[in-house]
C-alpha cells in the first residue's frame, strides 16, 4: 500500500505549519478540524493546510474524511474558486500512517474498499486544485500530491514511492499517475527500487509545474496562482478542468471531440458574452459565472 518514512521522531515547534498568510474574510468554515486548517489567504482562493506535524503529516482515515469533507465545502462555495493543498517546511506528507494499515487482511481491506475515498478530489471536486509540496511527499504524500490538478514544489522537497520497502506497491494511484508523468521507465526504476528524487527533479521530469527556491516561495506561488485562476469565470475554469482531465482518459480523436463539444456548450452561457464582449471593447469582464 503507501509507505511512510521509518521514523518516529517528533518534529520540534520549528517544523509546525509556516505563519499563513493574512485572511480574507470572504470564506468562513463553519467546520472545526482536528488535522487539517483551513483557510482563505486571498479573495477566492482556499487553502487546506495538512496538520499531524508530529507525524510528519502522515495521512490515515480521519485526516483523509476531514480533507474530502473541506474539499467539498470549498468546492461548493459561491466566493471560492481555487484550492490550495499544502502541509509544512518539514513535510507536505511523508505516506500513510502504517499503524493503520499492518495489521489488516485481504478481507477487510478489499471488502471496506480501503482507501477508497483517498482519491474522491480526482473525480469529485470541480474546482482547480494546486499542490505546494514542501519537504517529504513519500508514498501516500506523494500520490495525494499527484492528484492535484497542477503540482508546484520546492527544490527541496522530496518524492517517491517507497512502498515496495514494507513489502507492498502504491495502493492509491501511485503506479499510474507518476508512469504518465515520467514514463515507464522512470516510474518502473523508482517504484522497483524505492529511491526518491527532490524537488528539481520533480520539475525538469514533468511531474511538477514549477520548482521554486524556497518553501515559502512555493506556497506563495501556488496561492498566487489560484488567485489568478479564480478572477476568472468559475464556469469556463470548470469546463476547461474538465476537458483536460479527459485527455487522460481516452485517445486523441475522443478527446479532441469531447472538447469541442464542451467549447460548443460554452457558447450558452452568459460568461462567453461577457468576456468577447469585454475583449471586443478592450475592457475587463465582469463575470457573472453563468
Amino acid at each position: 500500500m503507501l509507505a511512510s518514512l521509518r521514523t518516529t521522531r517528533r518534529v520540534s515547534s520549528q517544523f509546525l505549519p509556516s505563519t499563513l498568510p493574512r485572511i480574507v474574510r470572504s470564506y468562513t468554515s463553519s467546520t472545526t478540524y482536528e488535522h487539517i486548517i483551513v483557510s482563505n489567504p486571498k479573495a477566492g482562493v482556499g487553502l487546506v493546510t495538512v496538520n499531524r506535524p508530529k507525524a510528519l503529516n502522515a495521512l490515515f482515515s480521519p485526516l483523509i474524511v476531514e480533507l474530502n469533507g473541506a474539499l467539498k465545502d470549498l468546492d461548493s462555495s459561491k466566493t471560492i474558486g481555487a484550492i490550495v493543498i499544502t502541509g509544512n517546511d518539514r513535510a507536505f506528507a511523508a505516506g500513510a500512517d502504517i499503524k493503520e494499515m499492518k495489521d489488516l487482511t485481504f478481507s477487510a481491506a478489499y471488502g471496506d474498499d480501503f482507501i477508497e475515498n483517498w482519491s474522491d478530489l480526482t473525480v469529485r471536486i470541480k474546482k482547480p486544485i494546486i499542490a505546494a509540496v514542501r519537504g517529504y511527499a513519500l508514498g501516500g504524500g506523494c500520490e495525494l500530491a499527484m492528484m492535484a490538478d497542477i503540482l508546484y514544489c520546492s527544490k527541496s522537497a522530496t518524492f517517491g514511492q517507497p512502498e515496495i520497502k514494507l513489502g507492498t506497491i502504491p495502493g492509491a494511484g501511485g503506479s499510474q499517475r507518476l508512469t504518465r508523468a515520467i514514463g515507464k521507465s522512470r516510474a518502473m526504476e523508482l517504484i522497483l527500487t524505492g529511491d526518491t528524487f527532490d524537488g528539481q527533479k520533480a520539475a525538469e521530469w514533468g511531474l511538477a509545474s514549477k520548482a521554486f527556491e524556497t518553501p515559502q516561495e512555493c506556497l506563495d506561488g501556488a496561492i498566487e496562482t489560484a488567485e489568478k485562476i479564480a478572477s476568472y469565470s468559475k464556469i469556463a475554469v470548470k469546463a476547461a478542468k474538465e476537458v483536460v482531465n479527459k485527455s487522460q482518459d481516452q485517445g486523441i480523436k475522443e478527446g479532441v471531440d469531447f472538447e469541442r463539444r464542451v467549447f460548443h456548450s460554452l457558447f450558452g452561457s452568459k460568461d462567453q458574452k461577457i468576456g468577447m464582449a469585454a475583449f471586443a471593447a478592450k475592457e475587463k469582464p465582469k463575470w457573472s459565472d453563468e
